[in-house]
């Protein structure tokens, strides 16, 4: 997540098996197109690529919902994709896999590059290495929750015991202990996307693809799923993509968020980027009723150290957020050190905190 990004887990085999090592790429994007229409693949590279996506409907009849997209996902990173409807970003995650034909373009899991896999290797890929969590359960009405969490195991062989066991991990995992022998109709919500969260884990994938999962879902429950991914992904480290129309949702869950508009990147940074530095009207439109003090870190709000300023006062890391670091700075007589390690990078007063919080109290006037 956003402030965990550097924290290495302890996985235990009963949770996961040994994938791809941390700082690796796990997917890659290489200007990627999707476009609905006739003659669709004409357009890429084409003078009509260029066209607005109104333009482009009434001189073609083809609509592009993924234009020239690329970016990479480290291992072990949550990168999160959002826009508004209609942005792309279902599509474009649909693509990862192939559950959408990409119209040209590249996408590497792992290495591999999926344009070029065979239909068995792509179906193998989908039962074994990246799994996908959607919005709408899908969970087998007639099947109980551990027969329901043990389904991908059952189309991939394993046998009934095997499966069954692994199932019961994963159903202590996702926090539906007690719930085994029911079906999903005595289930809330939130607990039936449990089921289906515990589902994708349950093959154990080293990639977790999420398309609005918790759209759906009561504001309270959605806010407990989101800590319940946030605790996963603390546990098992597992590299995931998570789409969301809702920023509040993709700077908690973040380590790196990309912004598509009408099928295209405007930006892709870290959560306190987003906020502090957005690309354009547009994502400054989209953050401009996040409180900064809940994101932005002190490298945004320190100064330089002054000629003969003492620095000797407490010291806190540059990515400490502000509203974390406000108390030290508050009770201190002498200017907080920012530091990067041992190397000090400027210093933070309760001026420069109060700048933040009294420019959030004017915006909200």
């Amino acid at each position: 997540m956003s402030q965990t990004t550097n924290q290495t887990t302890t996985q235990t085999t009963d949770q996961t098996t040994a994938g791809p090592m941390p700082g690796t790429t796990a997917v890659e994007v290489r200007d990627l197109w999707k476009v609905f229409g006739p003659k669709a693949s004409k357009i890429p590279g084409s003078a009509e690529a260029e066209l607005s996506r109104v333009d482009l409907m009434k001189k073609t009849g083809c609509t592009a919902a993924v234009r020239s997209v690329s970016f990479e996902v480290k291992t072990g990173e949550v990168f999160v994709i959002m826009g508004l409807s209609g942005s792309g970003k279902s599509t474009l995650v649909r693509c990862l896999t192939r559950l959408i034909e990409p119209t040209t373009g590249e996408v590497l899991i792992n290495g591999d590059d999926v344009s070029k896999m065979s239909e068995s290797k792509l179906r193998n890929l989908r039962r074994k290495s990246v799994a996908m969590v959607f919005q709408h359960f899908g969970l087998l009405p007639h099947r109980r929750v551990i027969d329901n969490i043990a389904y991908g195991l059952e189309v991939r062989g394993e046998k009934k015991a095997e499966r069954l066991a692994r199932a019961q991990v994963v159903v202590d995992l996702v926090g539906l202990t007690g719930f085994e022998t029911s079906y999903p109709e005595q289930l809330s919500g939130g607990m039936q996307q449990r089921v289906g969260l515990g589902r994708a884990l349950a093959v154990d994938p080293s990639i977790l693809l999420f398309d609005e999962p918790f759209s759906a879902l009561d504001p309270l429950i959605r806010r407990d799923m989101q800590n319940e991914v946030m605790r996963l992904h603390e546990d098992l480290g597992k590299t995931m993509v998570f789409i969301t129309h809702d920023l509040s949702e993709a700077l908690k869950l973040g380590d790196r968020i990309l912004n598509m508009r009408d099928g295209e990147v405007v930006q892709i940074g870290t959560p306190d980027e987003v906020v502090g530095s957005p690309a354009d009207e547009y994502v400054r439109d989209f953050v401009s009723d996040i409180p900064k003090a809940h994101v932005l870190t002190l490298k945004w709000v320190m100064r330089d150290a002054r000629p003969g300023e003492v620095l000797d006062g407490p010291a806190l890391s540059f990515n400490t957020i502000v509203q974390h670091a406000a108390r030290t700075v508050m009770d201190s007589d002498k200017p907080v050190r920012v530091m990067d390690g041992d190397t000090l990078l400027g210093v933070v007063t309760e001026d420069d905190i109060m700048r933040v919080i009294v420019a959030e109290d004017h915006d909200a006037v």
